[in-house]
């Protein structure tokens, strides 16, 4: 559910489907399932430093280069007279450029790969959530859906985006500077946000919670709204991911 912040509590329950009481039975979560996929980033398998020295060079720019390269090293060995170290200087600096470009694209990738694993430390592994009736059960947070209704704490960290829908002690204070880079965690509420609608960007959206985040100081009910790469986090996998893909210099 996209700009759950603003709308009331009533208004993301019902467009949800979702009773907090009650939250989902078993068989609304496998049709969710099925609908959304599992809340879960996608895998990313690493990629052998060979493979992406290899990649640099197959570009068509590239391979232009590095036969221009061989054909002035050939020509510069066959040179007879003059001084044949100047004649050596533009195949030497052809390969230098292309050394180059290389390492920047291997460490970009490596950077961007280092990155993608990192987030996945970020995602615990289970959630408490409201299921059946009113039951409180832990699941696997890979299975939560939209809809699913958590119940987070002191020490919880967040498995997916949500709305709060009511806070169950005095203050409930979230550290999401993995997000926004605050120093300090911040005061979540539950009502939606006034002024104008429209998107808002993450430090003001007061009455949700994000995936990756964790729970400092508080208790609450919060209504799942996205998983997986539906959530802000998700949104910088998919970030890094088109940072794999962008060209070097010399590809541009």
């Amino acid at each position: 559910m996209e700009e759950a912040y603003n709308c009331s509590t009533k208004a993301v329950l019902d467009h949800l489907h979702v009773i907090p009481e009650d939250g989902l039975t078993d068989a609304q979560v496998i049709e969710r399932q099925r609908k959304y996929g599992r809340n879960e980033l996608p895998e990313e398998p690493g990629t052998p430093v060979w493979e992406l020295i290899a990649e640099q060079f197959q570009d068509q720019l590239v391979i232009i280069l590095v036969v221009s390269a061989l054909i002035s090293l050939v020509l510069a060995f066959l040179e007879e007279g003059g001084d044949k170290l100047t004649a050596y200087v533009e195949p030497v600096v052809i390969m230098l450029i292309l050394v180059a470009n290389a390492t920047v694209g291997v460490l970009q990738e490596t950077s961007a790969e280092n990155a993608i694993a990192a987030l996945k430390e970020y995602s615990p592994d289970e959630s408490h959530v409201v299921r059946n009736g009113g039951n409180i059960e832990k699941v696997h947070a890979a299975e939560l859906v939209p809809g699913d209704v958590m119940v987070i704490g002191v020490g919880d960290k967040i498995p997916a985006d949500a709305r709060v829908v009511s806070v169950e002690s005095s203050v409930l204070r979230v550290d999401q500077a993995l997000l926004t880079g605050e120093s300090v965690s911040v005061v979540k509420e539950v009502e939606k946000l006034g002024g104008p609608g429209g998107r808002r960007v993450v430090q003001d959206q007061v009455n949700m919670v994000f995936a990756g985040t964790s729970v400092v100081l508080g208790r609450a009910q919060c209504v799942v709204t996205a998983t997986g790469t539906g959530t802000e986090i998700g949104g910088i996998h998919s970030s890094i991911t088109d940072q794999i893909a962008e060209k070097t210099p010399l590809k541009k």
